[in-house]
């Protein structure tokens, strides 16, 4: 197929602050940051353009959970695509999720590593496969899994390709395996770890600034590793008893007395609205989180398209009870047993309270629980610098999301409606 040659100023298009990033061709690219620091934009662009410079070369693109991909990296990889203004070379599918560069037939593949057989066993019909991209890496907390990507890049290359592996990342715990192994290894000239923040940004505006700015008065915390793309401090967890563990759903709700439970958090622009399911074993004090919503920017019609598409129209769901129109609007739209929560004085504490007495196994799809349960933290007194007896408002949505869905079972004299 002919093409026709075009010539184009990437720093006009990419911006700046990642120079080393995009010339580094050692095998792996760490790269933690803050939100909007353009790293996976900047990613995007430096697969596109890399892609089209080398006929032999093809990417995997990986997430912890397949159906996270679309609109994560398939959806930033056409952006780049349409930022480069080169459509017309490229075909994009969403059955199955893929690229393709038309003039070679290279590829840009998407797998899940919920779904590890399809991910090791990769063959690619044109070149070889040469590059991984490992979007939100921080969800992989098992370096073992890491190591099983590692190993599908293997191989000898064609004269000028490279084998390369980028990580990118927000950094909320400082405990992450990723921290130890690529940030602080001695200096190896396999290895770039790189740190980002909002401030390389040169498209973020006024009204972005500010999000960042009010961050860093109202929640420091988090200002640390959103905002400056430092490593998150993680002491004092709510929770300390949960385990990720992979299990049949089916097989769960066999155990005798076991029943299931479904809470929703309302969220839109800066809060996500966060949808929690799970199957409660009050005997033997077990809870099994086995899958979750979790979105920006949903309508009251959205939310109820993506809990009716999920199969859990029927069920009985205890929603946030600040947004009384919002519930009835979901009733209307098809959620027929969807009731408001019946929050009352001391029901966050309470809540947590009954919580702590059980055994949480969560599993690994639900990647956004992870993370909020692993960051979610008793807050402290700016004064004393002691943690207090309230909970960060943070880290919060499944949470909430979670103590809704539980509260038929708080029972007794500890939860108080008044």
């Amino acid at each position: 197929m002919r093409t026709e040659s075009r010539r184009l100023h990437l720093p006009d298009i990419v911006g700046k602050g990642y120079g080393t990033f995009w010339n580094f061709k050692g095998r792996y690219r760490a790269v933690k940051g803050s939100r909007a620091s353009k790293k996976s934009k900047t990613m995007a662009l430096n697969s596109i353009v890399r892609t089209m410079e080398h006929p032999q070369a093809n990417m995997l693109c990986v997430r912890k959970t397949f159906r996270t991909l679309k609109d994560s990296c398939f959806t930033e990889l056409k952006w780049a695509i349409h930022r480069l203004g080169v459509e017309e070379w490229w075909e994009t599918k969403e059955s199955p999720l893929e690229m393709t560069y038309k003039p070679t037939g290279q590829k840009i593949l998407f797998r899940g590593l919920d779904d590890p057989l399809k991910v090791t066993s990769i063959t690619v019909e044109v070149g070889v496969l040469c590059w991984l991209w490992i979007e939100e890496a921080y969800e992989i907390s098992s370096e073992a899994d890491f190591d099983t990507l590692d190993e599908s890049i293997r191989g000898e290359m064609p004269p000028g390709l490279f084998k390369q592996i980028t990580l990118t990342f927000n950094p909320w715990n400082e405990h992450h395996w990723i921290k130890h192994r690529f940030f602080d290894a001695a200096p190896d000239p396999d290895i770039l770890a790189l740190t980002t923040n909002y401030m390389c940004n040169e498209w973020l505006d006024g009204a972005d600034k500010k999000v960042f700015e009010t961050m860093k008065m109202n929640n420091p915390r988090r200002y640390r590793v959103a905002g400056l793309g430092e490593w998150g401090i993680v002491d004092g967890l709510v929770y300390e008893n949960f385990e990720e563990r992979l299990f049949s759903v089916d097989e769960v709700r066999k155990t005798p007395g076991i029943k299931s439970a479904f809470g929703l958090d309302f969220g839109y622009t800066n809060d996500p609205t966060a949808f929690w399911c799970g199957l409660i074993d009050t005997a033997n004090k077990t809870l099994w989180v086995f899958d979750e919503i979790y979105k920006r920017g949903m309508s009251n019609e959205d939310i109820a398209r993506e809990v009716i598409n999920a199969g859990y129209s029927k069920e009985r769901i205890r929603a946030d009870s600040a947004e009384p129109k919002s519930i009835d609007r979901l009733y209307a739209l098809g959620l027929s047993h969807i009731r408001k929560a019946r929050k009352g004085k001391d029901s966050v504490n309470n809540g947590i309270d009954y919580i702590q007495d059980y055994k949480i196994f969560v599993h690994p799809k639900c990647v956004n629980f992870l993370t909020e349960i692993s960051n979610y933290t008793w807050d402290t007194d700016p004064k004393t610098g002691k943690k207090i007896n309230r909970p960060i408002d943070d880290f919060n949505h499944l949470m909430d999301a979670m103590r809704y869905a539980l509260e038929d079972f708080v029972t007794g004299p500890q939860f108080s409606f008044e």
